[in-house]
């Protein structure tokens, strides 16, 4: 079965999420005009609240929320635009679901109003080093973190990323993070190790490979490679047409340590995932057709 680190379980929506038993999924939501693979397919509030019931109903165990595009070379935008982005849908969701709900942002403004309207976990791709604020609001919400690696930023991140030793480098910078956030008081951390920010294919490559290593953080395992451009690369399929790559990347990733998955497919990733228990032995999910 599935191998956990030093943990078992975080608290979402005043319950825990089992993290022993298997991989969990994140369901990406994207409010954005600009996304790499879906952009202005959810910008229509009415859209992406009814795509997120669609996800809770395919398995999502978690609903990621992106108002802000952080593709390749992609431009910030302002905390109120970014606000008026997320928060309809936020609230539109809450109002008929108590799915947890993960808010993907950098901003302490779009993270607070998140949190106010009934999100219950961030999602930060700086991890927690562009808005000194994050981590108060973190703090005194007192919800799990997620923390990305990133070499650079959105708008620059893809212009050469080196390393010289790009596991060991990432591991480096979650000791010191992980470190940080719990003297600071943020009781519940998750790594993402930041497939395809700021890293070559094969950076990519090695840090998946690599999984096994973060475990030993002794924190939770966020991967996220869905239709990212190194599957494109490898396989040399559009975005649209990575399913397939997007399905293998994912069970390597959970056979390699992850905790959780974060993906655009949710009932073919549930699907993988339910079948790669069962062949293991592990309790089969019997769906009525």
């Amino acid at each position: 079965m599935h191998q956990t680190a030093d943990i078992s379980s975080f608290p979402l929506r005043g319950n825990t999420l089992d993290l022993a038993s298997r991989c969990r999924v994140m369901g990406i939501l994207n409010v954005t005009p600009d996304s790499f693979s879906d952009g202005g397919r959810y910008a229509d509030p009415a859209t992406a609240i009814a795509h997120a019931m669609r996800m809770e109903a395919e398995g999502a165990d978690i609903i990621d929320i992106g108002g802000e595009s952080t593709r390749p070379g992609a431009r910030s935008i302002s905390a109120a635009e970014e606000i008026a982005r997320v928060l309809p849908v936020i609230t539109g969701i809450r109002s008929r679901s108590e799915i947890p709900i993960s808010i993907d942002t950098q901003k302490a403004e779009v993270a607070e109003a998140s949190l106010n309207a009934g999100a219950d976990m961030l999602n930060d791709i700086s991890a927690l080093r562009h808005d000194s604020g994050m981590l108060d609001c973190a703090v005194r919400h007192a919800v799990p973190v997620v923390l990305m690696h990133m070499q650079g930023s959105p708008e620059n991140m893809q212009e050469a990323p080196h390393y010289t030793d790009v596991v060991e480098e990432v591991l480096t910078f979650f000791r010191e993070r992980v470190a940080f956030c719990r003297t600071k008081g943020v009781a519940h951390v998750i790594v993402d190790p930041g497939i395809g920010f700021g890293k070559t294919v094969e950076h990519n490559l090695a840090l998946l490979r690599a999984l096994p290593r973060f475990t030993a953080l002794g924190v939770p395992l966020l991967v996220g490679t869905s239709r990212k451009s190194f599957l494109g690369a490898i396989t040399g399929l559009p975005a649209e047409q990575r399913l397939g790559a997007s399905i293998a990347a994912q069970v390597y990733a959970c056979r390699q340590g992850a905790h959780l998955l974060r993906v655009h497919d949710v009932r073919e990733t549930r699907a993988a995932l339910d079948l790669l228990y069962a062949l293991e032995g592990g309790e089969v999910t019997n769906h009525a057709f």
